[in-house]
C-alpha cells in the first residue's frame, strides 16, 4: 500500500473483518479485493452521481490485478431506498450471471451500501460482500456492522438483514468533493457515537467542530477512525441488535420518524440532528440529563451546521410514525436517552405526552 493506512479489526459471529482507512485507497481496491477473495469477476452496485466521479478508478485497479467489473447503477437519493430501486438492482447483477463466489461491491453511501448489502444477503441466497462507503455517514456508520436494507412507505428501514462484509475500504480523500450537507449529516452521526460511548471524545469534538466542518481531511480521517472504533465496539458486544447496539439509536427513534413524516426531504443526518436533540429534551424533562450536558448537546449540533428546531412538519404525525419503530417490543417504544455526556439508557416508559412534548419543543 501507498499511503499509511489504519485498520480497525471487527469481530463478529465467529469471523473476523478489517475497517481499512486509508487516503488513495481507491487506486488500490483491486490488489485489497484480490487479497480476500480467489473470484475473477465482481459486481460493482453504485449511484448516478457516484458512478461518474469514481467507478472508473476503482474498476481500473481491479482490472490491474485481472479482476473483471459488471456495474450496476441505480439513480441516486433515498427515495430510491425501496422495493423499484432493489429490483433494479436485481436486474443488473442477474443479467450479468453472477454466481455465488461472486462479491458485491458497494460504491457510495450510505443507501447504496443498504442497498447492494440486502442484495448480497439474498441474490443467490448469498455473495460476498465488500463496502466501499464515500461520504462521511456511509464511512463511520451505514458501512459498519453488516446492517443492511430498504425503506417501506410505513417506515424507514424496515425490510432488511444482517449480512456483514468480507471488508470495509475507506478512502477520506473522497471527503474534498462531498457537497457541504452531506459532510454535516455525517457529523450527526459523528457526534452521536460521542454522546452514547465517549464524554472525553465530545470534549475532542468540541474543538476541532469547526476544522471538520470546514472540509479539513486531516481531521476528518481522524474523526473515521475515532467513530469506526467505537461502532466497532458496539457491533461486537451486539451483533444482532438484541440489547446494547441499540444504544447506536440514540436519535434514530425521533429521527427515522421524522423522515418518513417529511418523505426524505429531511437528510438522514439532519433527522438524526433533530432526533437528539428531541431525545435530550425527553432526557431533560425525565430528569436523567443536566442543563449544561443538554445545552452543550445542542451547541455542538449547531456548530456542525445541523438543525436543531425549526422542524416544519406536524409533531402529533412524527408521534403517530414512531410506533412502526423497529425497536418497539411489546406495543412499547423504546427510548435511547443520555443521562450523562458518554452514556446512555434504554427506556420503555415514557408517556406519549412525554414524548409529544419533546417533539414540540423541535417547533421552537
Amino acid at each position: 500500500m501507498g499511503a499509511a493506512a489504519t485498520t480497525v479489526p471487527v469481530n463478529v459471529e465467529g469471523r473476523r473483518y478489517d475497517i481499512v482507512i486509508q487516503p488513495e485507497l481507491l487506486s488500490e481496491v483491486g490488489p485489497a479485493v484480490a487479497r480476500l477473495t480467489k473470484a475473477k469477476k465482481v459486481a460493482v452496485v453504485t449511484d448516478s452521481h457516484v458512478g461518474p466521479a469514481y467507478a472508473k478508478t476503482v474498476t481500473d485497479s481491479l482490472a490491474s490485478v485481472g479482476i473483471d467489473s459488471v456495474m450496476a447503477t441505480i439513480p441516486g437519493g433515498e427515495d430510491r431506498k425501496n422495493l423499484a430501486g432493489l429490483s433494479l438492482i436485481y436486474d443488473q447483477v442477474l443479467a450479468a450471471r453472477i454466481e455465488r463466489s461472486t462479491p458485491i461491491l458497494a460504491l457510495g453511501g450510505g443507501v447504496i451500501g443498504d442497498m447492494s448489502g440486502f442484495v448480497a444477503a439474498t441474490v443467490l441466497r448469498g455473495v460476498p460482500f465488500i463496502q466501499i462507503p464515500t461520504t462521511l455517514l456511509a464511512m463511520v456508520d451505514a458501512s459498519v456492522g453488516g446492517k443492511t436494507g430498504i425503506n417501506h412507505s410505513t417506515g424507514k428501514n424496515l425490510i432488511g438483514a444482517f449480512h456483514q462484509p468480507l471488508a470495509v475500504l475507506i478512502d477520506p480523500n473522497t471527503l474534498a468533493t462531498l457537497p457541504a450537507r452531506e459532510l454535516r449529516g455525517g457529523l450527526a452521526e459523528c457526534i452521536k457515537h460521542e454522546i452514547i460511548r465517549d464524554a472525553e471524545g465530545f470534549g475532542r469534538l468540541e474543538s476541532s467542530i469547526d476544522r471538520a466542518v470546514a472540509g479539513d481531511i486531516h481531521t476528518l480521517a481522524q474523526l473515521v477512525a475515532h467513530n469506526v472504533a467505537i461502532k466497532a465496539m458496539v457491533v461486537e458486544a451486539d451483533p444482532f441488535e438484541k440489547g446494547e447496539r441499540a444504544h447506536l439509536n440514540f436519535g434514530h427513534t425521533f429521527g427515522h420518524a421524522i423522515e418518513t413524516v417529511s418523505h426524505y426531504q429531511y437528510s438522514h443526518g439532519e433527522c438524526v440532528a433533530l432526533g437528539m436533540v428531541a431525545a435530550s429534551r425527553l432526557a431533560s424533562d425525565l430528569h436523567l440529563l443536566d442543563e449544561e450536558s443538554r445545552r452543550r448537546i445542542i451547541k455542538l449540533i449547531e456548530r456542525a451546521g445541523l438543525p436543531v428546531g425549526k422542524l416544519g412538519l406536524d409533531p402529533q404525525a412524527v408521534a403517530d410514525a414512531m410506533a412502526f419503530d423497529k425497536k418497539v417490543r411489546g406495543g412499547r417504544i423504546r427510548f435511547i436517552l443520555p443521562d450523562r455526556i458518554g452514556h446512555v439508557v434504554i427506556r420503555d416508559d415514557v408517556s406519549a405526552e412525554a414524548a409529544l412534548a419533546a417533539l414540540q419543543s423541535l417547533g421552537d
